[in-house]
């Protein structure tokens, strides 16, 4: 398959800049997967397409304040640093802006507690800085860093717990699991009361998730890794699930790739701790995922293909179209999909 075979039009003015200031009350296109059929609806009525028996899965990743400013050691001139993942100890692989003067060895200020030295260069360009402080690196974190909002976000973020899951626990991502933005604590709670079960996985979301597909052909992109944990606890829990004979819903394309990632090739489960590389794209066959709780990506993004092996491309591309119809909010800060059979 083609990179273009997964391109649509959007107008700017639907990608959403800012959160609504109720998260529940986002519009929810419900997509059956096999029908193609379409349902318009609100965030707020999900539990009318569960039942009890059913498990939902979310990815309690938290959001580091990652977009650090600051100046070289022998000059005033301006420096962003991302952290992308901390690599062991002190050592964090960054992107930093301008990248071109960050040689080896550059040391970088970013205030009286905190600087950092350039110590290695890698292949595409991110460098491995090893950071120096005075006090608890976190707590200088969430001091001086701001939230690492996608590029196409232009807007000022007035309140940093919006980019964070209510359920948000594990610190360790560049970037929020948005799928999750949407639930609220009263949310969960009537999913409990309702007899649906609710696990937790963590899987650090990297910067890789916004990162263009640079190549023609699908099969020739080579996918980001992220690091996920998933507990013997969860994993009993969906095993009975599906033994059950009823659903797992993933929450956002995260946690799909957890799952996904940890299932066996005979339907089964299991805990652990490591790295996953998964390219979901159609004609994949899922292990796991029944349905997928999810918002609307970039066109030509790995997002929207992993969405697309589960629903069909052409059922995925014709609710796109229909949502920008309906003049849906678009990606992070936007409204979502349920994909269900």
């Amino acid at each position: 398959m083609n990179t273009s075979d997964f391109n649509y039009y959007l107008p700017h003015e639907l990608i959403a800049q800012t959160p609504l200031k109720q998260r529940e009350k986002s519009r929810m296109l419900v997509l059956d997967k096999n029908s193609g059929k379409i349902i318009h609806d609100k965030f707020e009525n999900i539990l009318n397409y569960v039942n009890k028996g059913d498990t939902f899965v979310f990815n309690d990743t938290k959001v580091l304040p990652a977009r650090l400013f600051g100046h070289r050691k022998d000059k005033e001139e301006a420096i962003e640093v991302l952290l992308l993942k901390q690599e062991n100890g002190d050592k964090w692989q960054t992107l930093v802006k301008p990248g071109k003067k960050m040689k080896l060895d550059t040391e970088i200020i970013f205030s009286d507690e905190l600087s950092a030295k350039v110590v290695d260069i890698l292949e595409e360009g991110e460098r491995i800085l090893e950071f120096k402080y005075n006090g608890i690196f976190n707590e200088i974190l969430d001091k001086l860093g701001t939230m690492p909002l996608p590029p196409y976000i232009t807007e000022k973020l007035e309140d940093k717990d919006r980019y964070q899951t209510v359920y948000s626990k594990n610190l360790g991502s560049a970037a929020a699991p948005t799928a999750g933005l949407h639930f609220t604590n009263e949310i969960i709670q009537k999913l409990n009361e309702k007899g649906v079960n609710v696990v937790y996985v963590t899987l650090h979301v990297g910067l890789g998730t916004f990162r263009p597909v640079k190549v023609h052909k699908l099969e020739e992109h080579k996918m980001h890794s992220e690091y996920f944990v998933i507990s013997k606890e969860a994993c009993d829990v969906i095993n009975n699930t599906k033994k059950n004979g009823k659903k797992v819903y993933a929450v956002g394309t995260t946690s799909c790739r957890v799952l996904e990632s940890a299932t066996d090739e005979n339907g089964i489960i299991h805990d652990m701790a490591k790295e996953t590389d998964i390219f979901i794209y159609p004609g994949y066959k899922f292990k796991m995922v029944d349905n997928l709780i999810t918002n609307f990506h970039l066109p030509e993004s790995t997002l929207i293909m992993l969405v697309s092996a589960l629903a069909g491309r052409e059922n995925v591309l014709n609710a796109y179209n229909e949502a920008v119809e309906e003049k849906y909010r678009f990606f992070s800060f936007g409204d979502c999909m349920l994909i269900k059979e």
